[in-house]
């Protein structure tokens, strides 16, 4: 079986999940305008990259500059991953609304 470990998943998975919870916990503030979420995971996940490539051993960044592209882009999907998510769930509701469901 193969040790998804040693290709860097595990810690870009970890980035991805850390930045969703806080997009999660960023769009449940009322007060905070939900458009910069985006920009908000991008920018933790580009820090938690550079942490990731200080404290994590086989994390797949041996560069800074590489490390906050990783995290970045770790960010970026949390709220992509989100969206589809999303998406699938209102598409699923709009079948079963059209279909008589609800």
């Amino acid at each position: 079986m193969m040790d998804f470990s040693e290709l860097g998943f595990v810690p870009v998975a970890a980035i991805v999940v850390i930045c969703l919870l806080l997009g999660k916990m960023w769009k449940t503030a009322d007060r905070l305008d939900n458009k910069w979420i985006p920009v908000v995971c991008g920018f933790t996940g580009g820090c938690l990259g550079i942490i990731a490539m200080y404290v994590v051993e086989g994390f797949p960044a041996n560069d800074v500059l590489t490390a906050i592209a990783y995290g970045i882009v770790s960010g970026f999907s949390a709220t992509g991953i989100h969206q589809a998510v999303k998406q699938q769930i209102d598409d699923v509701h709009d079948d079963l609304k059209s279909a008589g469901g609800e």
